[in-house]
């Protein structure tokens, strides 16, 4: 396990900053202002990589700029020899020996910036790669015995969702409406969600493009970061509705992510095997190489005006495909993969009580609700609750952070 990196910036040298030197995650922001800047997440600050660029201390290319679109999606296509090399020229231009005051002008509060998507995603797709939640929600539906489908433990699982609902940490989620027939119920009914929930995952960005089938090694080497990422879920809409082809309206309200892409590179110490196969797996999906991290997460939950209680924590690694799995299976048929990518890990529950990262699991269906700090309980969110995803990766001295990922529950709209 690698060390801290010192910096000239003191507040990256804390052992519980989530922005170290080692670190250096890729975000979008706006001091107030119309214009969104590419900026580095250090310490307690943004360095505006908009405005090094312009000025020519430091540029990802020689041939033209590429952080002025106000994402960091031209700049993923430059490849993995160039994102190792301007990461390094970061670190040389952060580090502790060097000169601080050259920096000063490039340097904002993170308390003071507005943060945005810090990518355009192209397409998003999500997974069910985690075998404790998939165990747990199949259990509930199914029994034991049926507990997994029959396909689970050879591939990974995912339906194709909404880019244009992927929002950034912070913003607002409207409870949708839809529809909803439950058991005794003759007739379906159009109705808010009354069984709205929260799922604990994992974003990979994909960084380059592919036209036809890679290979899992490839895949790896082809994700360019990752993000925290709340799958919203309307349980008594997808109920309804999943059957035969999967979620559709009970996914599509709106998906969080957190607004710091942290790097494959950054987390490149963290790399941890997948579990042992239940059943061997296809050559094309064999992993040559340990390719999950060990990432602790946690999530959060705060009634509005009150404080927050933490309902689960659980870890990365428990995850069964890794990001690069997902991504080698979905371009085997060969369905182009592009720049902008967003695959969710799908749902990360542990195999212990309060490490379930979903209030599905939580409370198992509704039937157990879990207690927060307030005296009251929760089954599914309620209206005004804002649920905090957090998680980050531990080194010795220093932790690779993802910011938070949140967002706060606003009553259905008519």
């Amino acid at each position: 396990m690698s060390d801290l990196k010192l910096s000239s910036i003191p507040s990256a040298n804390r052992s519980d900053c989530d922005f170290p030197l080692n670190n250096l995650p890729y975000g979008v922001f706006s001091t107030g202002g119309s214009e969104r800047l590419c900026g580095v997440a250090i310490g307690d600050f943004i360095l505006d990589a908009t405005r090094l660029e312009a000025d020519g201390i430091l540029r990802a290319s020689d041939t033209r700029e590429v952080m002025t679109e106000g994402v960091w999606n031209s700049f993923m296509t430059l490849g993995k020899a160039t994102w190792a090399s301007y990461r390094d020229s970061l670190t040389k231009l952060l580090s502790s020996d060097a000169d601080p005051e050259r920096l000063q002008p490039y340097l904002m509060p993170l308390s003071e910036a507005i943060l945005y998507m810090p990518l355009r995603v192209s397409e998003f797709t999500d997974f069910y790669a985690s075998h404790h939640h998939a165990t747990n929600v199949g259990t509930m539906f199914r029994g034991t015995e049926n507990a997994l489908p029959p396909n689970w433990l050879h591939m990974p699982i995912g339906y194709n969702g909404r880019a244009s609902s992927v929002v950034v940490s912070e913003t607002p989620v409207i409870r949708p409406r839809g529809q909803v027939k439950e058991l005794q119920e003759a007739t379906p009914r159009v109705a808010a969600s009354g069984r709205f929930d929260f799922e604990l995952e994992l974003g990979a960005i994909v960084g380059q493009p592919s036209d036809g089938p890679i290979g899992v090694a490839e895949a790896f080497e082809n994700i360019f970061g990752y993000v925290l990422l709340n799958d919203w879920s309307a349980r008594d809409i997808q109920a309804w509705e999943y059957q035969p082809l999967g979620p559709f309206q009970s996914k599509a309200t709106a998906t969080t992510i957190s607004p710091w892409i942290v790097t494959a590179e950054a987390l490149e110490p963290f790399r941890t095997a997948t579990p042992n196969r239940e059943v061997p797996l296809l050559p094309y999906l064999q992993d040559p190489d340990p390719m999950l991290y060990d990432v602790s997460l946690e999530v959060g939950l705060a009634p509005e005006g009150y404080k927050e209680t933490t309902l689960t924590r659980t870890n990365a690694r428990e995850l069964y495909y890794s990001a690069a799995q997902q991504l080698a299976h979905h371009a085997s048929s060969g369905c182009p993969m592009r720049v902008g990518d967003l695959l969710g890990s799908g749902t990360i529950s542990g195999p212990k009580q309060g490490s379930q990262g979903s209030l599905l699991e939580l409370s198992w269906g509704g039937e157990q609700p879990v207690s927060l700090a307030t005296g009251e309980t929760r089954a599914f969110l309620m209206d005004g609750d804002t649920v905090t995803f957090r998680g980050h990766a531990s080194g010795n001295g220093y932790r690779i952070g993802f910011g938070t990922c949140r967002g706060k529950i606003l009553a259905a709209g008519h």
